[in-house]
């Protein structure tokens, strides 16, 4: 399925209005969060996964100028020893985030069955139960009135390769090189077998899929998504709550 979705933008789409509607977008985004922020009652989570180079760090940027206070931001990489001697979830579920606040996952618990997967190294029954058991602890975390938005950014192997490039000729982009992206870039197959797993196994919660070789137009459809969230949460200015007599 994923090889035959497209990555980049319909050729009707005009990119300087898309980037000026990308800036109104940002704007109702602000004021939202601070509607859910101090109504206090509900939350969001925005999972980003995608192969290295998709636009992972470029898409959390679609929530720049919201309030600091009200949003975290966690990577999530190789298991410490620490994480490792737990179970696979407890990393994780530390970070969901607090009532009023949005929590972003830069990869997340998707990781481990992911690289697993590809890598071999956990056996397929034990990978076959952790779909099942993120379904549940996602269906947790809905529990508590938080609002999960899991985006698949779907970038074409041509513009991997040349984002890849770019981090080894760019001195500015030299510090988002790593070695081990070119490794798991010669499992990409691999990796496209997994993903179309996760999307029909982990699904209870429903993936958006997202073109991703333009940042502008990525950015436009995550935008939307999360003002949809939002919109959806039926969100409240809470009323003042005072005894102080004003003359």
């Amino acid at each position: 399925m994923l090889n035959k979705l497209d990555t980049t933008p319909p050729e009707s789409l005009d990119k300087k209005e898309v980037k000026k509607e990308n800036k109104k977008l940002l704007e109702e985004i602000i004021t939202l969060q601070k509607k859910m922020n101090g109504e206090g009652k509900k939350s969001l989570l925005i999972i980003l996964q995608g192969l290295d180079a998709a636009g992972k760090s470029g898409a959390a940027r679609v929530l720049a100028g919201v309030n600091p206070s009200g949003i975290k931001v966690k990577s999530f990489k190789k298991p410490t020893d620490e994480e490792f001697a737990h179970d696979f979830l407890w990393r994780v579920h530390k970070h969901v985030p607090a009532k009023g606040m949005i929590q972003i996952f830069d990869r997340s618990h998707y990781e481990d069955i992911l690289v697993p997967s590809v890598m071999g190294y956990i056996d397929e029954k034990t990978i076959n139960e952790r779909y099942e058991i993120i379904n549940n602890f996602e269906k947790l975390i809905q529990h508590n009135d938080t609002t999960i938005l899991k985006f698949y950014l779907h970038v074409s192997k041509d513009a991997q390769k040349e984002r890849l490039m770019e981090r080894v000729e760019n001195p500015e982009k030299h510090w988002k090189h790593n070695d081990g992206d070119w490794e798991t870039r010669e499992h990409w197959d691999k990796y496209m077998d997994v993903y179309e797993n996760l999307f029909a196994k982990c699904n209870d919660i429903p993936w958006q899929i997202i073109p991703s070789d333009k940042n502008w137009y990525k950015v436009n459809l995550i935008s939307k998504a999360i003002i949809k969230a939002f919109n959806d949460m039926d969100l409240e200015w809470p009323a003042l709550e005072t005894e102080l007599f004003i003359k």
